[in-house]
């Protein structure tokens, strides 16, 4: 159950942002970069990237889709209980601009927290919630948080699901690859990241039907562009190693760390990775993602509502 109040539980849906235009592309890297502007190299490539992709990512209006779905959820659930907002963690509006709305303009006292991301980690959805935190102690708020989804069953459904389509046109010696965004190896120390991707890559591939590791395997993607070393093996290596050795014919990409079409899927996958699976000679499929799936977002807004039954618990 919802709180005791009189007033809507509110529920801070974050995402990742991205630019809104061509134009808005140097400052949402130079907040991602804490504040150093991209070169003139590297920002040619990312305004690149998104012009092979139809010149803008779609992830903003997937995030506000996903936002939307949910709210409706909740809504479904507790007539009346919720306040859902967007808030982004590198592109307006931002977590800390979403949360002074819900506590300032809204008058909510109790907010449940709520990451685009199914996997924890702490420099992502750590990060995520110390901000929502951060922005609603000076109104006084209580904040409970969903830190993790990556075994919700219906997420694993979903992908499961996907997988089978997706196997569905490849020829019979083939690869599938659970992929997720890398990270650098010095925050992975001790992180429970890598060991909740191999936890629901397996699950998955149990569900579809996979046989361990002669089927399917884990690889990264979309490491960032500095001197350390990241996490691997990439994807694009894996790919050109399973053509090299002809160990299979084809490879299906399930990415399963991500939840909504935008750049690291359309264009690291279906451009970069497709290209470099065609010079491999393989046939390459990527599964379907999330977006605004009713299914897994109505199995989230049950979580935010035991959530914000916990906050009740309290007596916040």
């Amino acid at each position: 159950m919802a709180p005791v109040t009189d007033r809507p539980v509110g529920v801070v849906v974050m995402a990742y942002g991205t630019p809104a235009g061509r134009s808005d592309v140097e400052a949402y890297y130079t907040h991602i970069r804490r504040g150093r502007p991209p070169g003139a190299e590297l920002l040619a490539n990312l305004q690149a990237r998104y012009d092979a992709i139809g010149g803008i990512s779609p992830l903003r209006e997937r995030s506000e889709a996903q936002r939307a779905a949910l709210s409706a959820a909740l809504e479904d659930l507790r007539p009346g209980g919720f306040t859902v907002v967007l808030g982004q963690k590198h592109a307006p509006p931002f977590i800390e601009d979403a949360t002074a709305a819900l506590v300032a303009d809204a008058g909510v006292r109790h907010i449940v927290g709520l990451v685009l991301a199914p996997h924890f980690a702490r420099t992502s959805v750590g990060e995520y919630h110390a901000r929502l935190r951060a922005a609603a102690e000076p109104g006084g708020a209580a904040v409970a948080t969903i830190d993790r989804w990556h075994l919700e069953p219906a997420y694993v459904d979903l992908l499961a699901g996907a997988v089978r389509e997706a196997r569905a046109s490849m020829p019979p010696r083939h690869k599938v690859l659970f992929t997720a965004h890398s990270l650098p190896e010095r925050v992975l120390d001790g992180d429970p990241y890598p060991d909740e991707l191999r936890a629901s890559a397996a699950a998955i591939a149990d569900r579809a039907g996979l046989g361990r590791w002669s089927e399917w395997s884990i690889a990264w993607q979309s490491a960032g562009a500095t001197p350390e070393p990241w996490r691997g093996p990439d994807v694009l290596r894996v790919i050109r190693d399973l053509g090299a050795t002809g160990r299979a014919d084809g490879v299906v990409v399930c990415p399963q760390g991500f939840v909504s079409d935008h750049l690291e899927v359309l264009y690291d996958l279906d451009v970069e990775a497709a290209r470099v699976a065609a010079e491999a000679g393989l046939a390459f499929a990527r599964t379907r993602v999330m977006n605004d799936d009713p299914t897994v977002l109505g199995a989230l807004a049950a979580r935010v509502v035991e959530a914000a039954g916990v906050l009740g618990r309290a007596g916040t």
